[in-house]
């Protein structure tokens, strides 16, 4: 036997009935906060040179940490 339920319901209904906890303050914050980085740093994220400069300048333990996490990561293996 199969049974099929739709259940016709916003985002915020669906939370609430599942006890979820309302986010969108916190999401409202986050994206904000990320805009106005962005923005800050737009000049170094446009052009290439200041952008390889930037990761470039991450050495030692640092670029070891990115190295094992972005290998860990197309491994599909977890890094730590």
């Amino acid at each position: 036997m199969k049974l099929t339920i739709n259940v016709d319901c916003t985002p915020q209904e669906a939370r609430q009935f599942l006890g979820l906890p309302d986010v969108e303050a916190l999401n409202a914050m986050i994206v904000e906060e990320t805009t106005t980085r962005a923005k800050a740093e737009m000049d170094t994220l446009a052009d290439p040179e200041k952008f390889i400069a930037r990761m470039t300048a991450m050495s030692g333990k640092n670029m070891e940490n990115l190295q094992a996490m972005m290998a860990a990561a197309m491994s599909g293996k977890k890094s730590g």
